[in-house]
């Protein structure tokens, strides 16, 4: 697998489109910062390790009081064969703010919103919307 973000985000997208419970997707330290945002956003219920070799996540999705998912769609933005940086001048609000993006900084994983206030720039991984 060249790309295991992209991978979790494609898990986390086909799960909400047939509105299962919850999706297993494989460890990575990168993917806990990512898993977090969403959780502390409210995007998805939560998350757990499981395994001792081989680890895993089981990630528990959220949906709105109709069935929706509050996630409308992932977008992978800085791939391994393009990386996409951006300081933080350059980190607009996505939709006027209902949209976010996941940037990757000296101080580990954060939102946009989060990287303008700290006055930090970074790898841009994804958009949220």
């Amino acid at each position: 697998m060249t790309d295991p973000i992209a991978d979790l985000l494609t898990r986390i997208k086909n799960a909400l489109r047939v509105r299962k419970k919850q999706v297993i997707a494989p460890y990575s330290k990168i993917k806990v910062g990512i898993l977090k945002i969403l959780r502390d956003k409210g995007l998805i219920r939560g998350f757990k390790i499981e395994g001792d070799v081989k680890k895993n996540f089981i990630i528990y999705l959220k949906y709105d009081e109709n069935g929706e998912p509050l996630i409308e769609d992932l977008k992978r933005v800085s791939k391994p064969g393009r990386r996409v940086y951006a300081g933080y001048k350059e980190l607009r609000p996505l939709r006027r703010g209902f949209a976010f993006r996941i940037v990757s900084t000296s101080r580990g994983l954060i939102t946009d919103e989060e990287a303008r206030k700290r006055k930090l720039g970074g790898e841009i991984i994804c958009e949220v919307y």
